[in-house]
């Protein structure tokens, strides 16, 4: 079983918001992948469905983004879910928009959300990152994450998420190449091939 945990807060004036894109890149999987409906349990939205085989429970806390880690451990330990099972998908300032990243463990880069899962279950999960820029001032950071994705945003941000639902039944595999290569086709698919050259015109 696996845990796919998606960061944000709730209500729908944050809906909108560079925090909430875990939450959008979770909704696009629970859409496309014909999950349960959405039931409120461990502090928290929770459906279910299978993924590449695999049960998998994906779970959106409703603790606000600081406290998230009491929402994770909540579902971990009721469904006996090690770290090492559980995929976390959050917001990234440090990457540029669109980008997505996938790593095991590692810091928290100062992620709120992150910070509160570590102190809970440890640093041993997956983390998918997707890239929402950074303001350029450090000191504006908290306004920016919690502010709504520009209109020129919306492209990427539907490709980004519809990206990593299509991939992710190669990180349910655990194969972290696998899914990063998908997910990069997806949003940067490769340029056509130039035509060869004319030989007969070549010859004129």
């Amino acid at each position: 079983m696996l845990l796919l945990v998606g960061l944000g807060n709730p209500g729908p004036g944050h809906a909108k918001n560079r925090h909430n894109v875990g939450y959008m890149a979770v909704d696009e999987v629970v859409r496309r992948h014909s999950f349960g409906p959405w039931r409120r349990r461990f502090h928290g939205s929770v459906s279910e469905g299978r993924l590449a085989g695999r049960r998998v429970i994906v779970l959106k806390p409703e603790t606000y983004m600081n406290l998230s880690g009491q929402s994770v451990a909540s579902a971990a330990r009721y469904y006996r879910i090690e770290p090492e099972k559980t995929i976390v998908i959050h917001d990234e300032i440090d990457l540029p928009p669109g980008k997505v990243r996938v790593k095991k463990g590692g810091g928290n880069a100062g992620h709120k959300g992150l910070r509160s899962i570590d102190s809970h279950v440890g640093r041993d999960y997956r983390r998918v990152r997707i890239g929402v820029g950074h303001p350029g001032v450090r000191d504006v950071v908290g306004d920016y994450v919690l502010h709504d994705f520009s209109k020129s945003d919306q492209t990427w941000v539907e490709e980004t998420t519809v990206a990593i639902a299509d991939a992710i039944e190669a990180l349910a595999l655990g194969d972290l190449p696998g899914f990063m290569n998908k997910v990069s086709l997806a949003t940067q698919p490769p340029k056509p091939k130039r035509p060869p050259p004319d030989s007969h015109a070549s010859e004129q």
